[in-house]
Parts: C-alpha cells; sequence; structure tokens
C-alpha cells in the first residue's frame, strides 16, 4: 500500500490531477444518484447538439465522467502507465495540451459520425414527426415513455444518450507513445506475450478502425477512439514541425 502510494503521489502534476479528478468525478456521479437521484451523466456526459439537453461546456465535461469503476480504471491505468512518461518528457504544459486536444478532437470526430447517423434517422420520419421528437422527446423519455412508432423510438434514444469517458484523449496517448518509442517492449495481458509499442499502436488502431465501421450502433465509441489518435498524430507531426524533435 505505502508503494502504492508513493507511486500515485510521485506522478507528474498533470497526469496525477487528471486522475484524482476523473475519480472524483466518478465518486460524484455515485453520491449524487444516490442521495438526490441525480446521473451526472446525463448532465455531463456529450448529447448530438439537436439533443435538447445538450450544453456547450459538456464537450469538456464528458471527458472527466465514467460509466462505471471499470471504464474508469482501464482509461486511467493507461494514462498511469503511458501518460507520465510522455509528461516526464514533455513536461506539463505541453502534455497537457496534447491531452486535451486529443480529447477535443475525439469529441468532433465523435459528433461527425452522430451527424451522419441523425441524418439517416430523421429521414425515415416526416417532418411532423421529426419536430414531434425534437419538441417532445426528452420530456416524454423522462416520464418513462417511449414513441410507439420505431422510428420515432430510435431517434428519441439516439438523441438522449449521453457520451462520457476520457477514451479519446487515452488512445491518443497510446498513439504519442507508439510514435516517441516504437521499440519499447509491452507485455500484453491476453495472451501474455511481448509486443513492441508501434505494433500494439497499430493493431488497437485497426481494430477500433473495424469495430467503428461494423459496429456504429454500439454503445462504444470507436470513432472517439480514432478521433484522439487522428488528432494526436496531426500535433505530433506539427510539433516536428515546428520544433524539429518531440522531445
Amino acid at each position: 500500500m505505502n508503494g502504492f502510494s508513493r507511486g500515485f503521489f510521485g506522478l507528474p502534476p498533470v497526469v496525477k490531477n487528471i486522475i484524482m479528478i476523473n475519480a472524483l468525478m466518478l465518486l460524484a456521479s455515485y453520491a449524487a444518484n444516490s442521495v438526490f437521484e441525480i446521473d451526472l451523466n446525463s448532465v455531463l456526459g456529450l448529447y448530438f447538439p439537436k439533443s435538447e439537453q445538450f450544453m456547450p461546456v459538456q464537450i469538456v465535461t464528458h471527458m472527466f465522467m465514467h460509466g462505471n469503476f471499470w471504464h474508469l480504471f482501464f482509461n486511467m491505468y493507461a494514462l498511469y502507465i503511458f501518460g507520465q512518461v510522455l509528461e516526464n518528457v514533455w513536461g506539463p504544459k505541453r502534455f497537457f495540451i496534447y491531452y486535451i486536444v486529443c480529447g477535443l478532437g475525439a469529441a468532433l470526430i465523435h459528433e461527425s459520425v452522430l451527424a451522419f447517423q441523425y441524418n439517416h434517422l430523421a429521414q425515415a420520419l416526416s417532418p411532423e414527426n421529426l419536430q414531434l421528437v425534437l419538441d417532445e422527446g426528452t420530456a416524454t423519455l423522462n416520464q418513462g415513455k417511449v414513441f410507439s412508432d420505431s422510428a420515432m423510438q430510435s431517434l428519441q434514444i439516439f438523441l438522449n444518450t449521453p457520451t462520457v469517458g476520457a477514451s479519446g484523449a487515452i488512445f491518443g496517448v497510446l498513439l504519442a507513445f507508439g510514435v516517441l518509442f516504437p521499440n519499447t517492449q509491452l507485455m500484453l495481458l491476453i495472451p501474455p506475450i511481448p509486443i513492441k509499442a508501434k505494433y500494439f499502436v497499430m493493431i488497437y488502431g485497426a481494430i477500433e478502425l473495424y469495430l467503428a465501421v461494423t459496429q456504429s450502433g454500439g454503445n462504444i465509441a470507436h470513432a472517439a477512439h480514432l478521433g484522439g489518435m487522428l488528432f494526436g498524430y496531426l500535433l505530433l507531426r506539427y510539433w516536428r514541425k515546428t520544433t524539429n524533435t518531440l522531445y
């Protein structure tokens, strides 16, 4: 326990504070739900802009919310392992900029994909039914009711389902680690074999691309993961051109 404590409090400041904020927000969400019956993920999660529940601040706040303990754990564990290396190399300011850019870029890509899904769902409705869902869908769902028409119901649920998690930013962190330390040996858990960081990142990216294409309607925002990696790559390219080094 003491070893873990020294390890955690010895983390560089940005990684340490991001982990603490995310952990505190999960505890706050549990407390708010238990005491006040308020779902903080429904308030601070990111909605599609056409939703009545969308607020611009959610573009940032959703990055610090998680659906459950394991969602938080795996994201923060990756940040703990890989993020501290990057922050020690770059310094707090550059790492913070990189993390936020990846998170915001992930949100942008995710919302762009949602725009295509929204247009597909909206085209299946008459103008009158579309407006009815936009005007009354949230209030009806809050009453525990859904529209009987399947097309209206699909759009209703779509507009009232928030996205939460730091995964987009975390995938950007993984990408940066693979670029800066491509030949570092990582040990996989399943199967327990060593793999170089560059291959690990490429395999992860390929899996996410496949899932984004084949499972666009799932609960995991695969497009956001790819967006985090994409914006991370673009920022690394920009830094390399302007500073001639990533270190």
